[in-house]
């Protein structure tokens, strides 16, 4: 059985870093990856916002995700993907049910720069139910 690693891509910076390692490490045990990118929509108010925004939030999940999913192949490792509209952390989690490791950046597109860990980050290493690998950037800086 092929050792199976699921990484969270969102296009960051962090995330990238975090697909980089997930590929190496799955060179390295002759293993698998599974690339998720999960995208939600911000409802704000009483507003739902126009479709056209909408899915745009839809389209850029996509793209990120197939320029994930070609540079991951390029390594002739065996990638595999989903997209999937969802609050990022609950669909991470869903996705390395059964998988042998999850890999995330630290810190995605959302939330407070200053922040060491971001909240999809910090959901996977408390509630996933495999090991949880984070991986952070050089330019992340902690501020206090």
């Amino acid at each position: 059985m092929s050792f199976r690693i699921v990484v969270g891509v969102d296009g960051s910076d962090s995330s990238l870093a975090a697909l980089e390692w997930a590929l190496e490490e799955a060179r390295l045990r002759s293993g698998q990856v599974h690339v998720v990118t999960a995208w939600h929509y911000p409802v704000i108010g009483d507003a739902a916002g126009k479709a056209e925004d909408h899915d745009s939030f839809g389209d850029n999940a996509r793209h990120a995700h197939a320029d994930a999913v070609r540079r991951a192949s390029e390594t002739g490792l065996t990638v595999t993907g989903e997209v999937t509209e969802g609050h990022p952390a609950d669909v991470l989690l869903k996705a390395a049910a059964g998988a042998d490791l999850l890999v995330v950046g630290s810190r995605g597109h959302g939330g407070f720069a200053g922040m060491l860990l971001g909240s999809v980050s910090s959901h996977a290493v408390h509630h996933a139910q495999c090991p949880v690998l984070v991986v952070r950037t050089g330019a992340e800086t902690v501020q206090g």
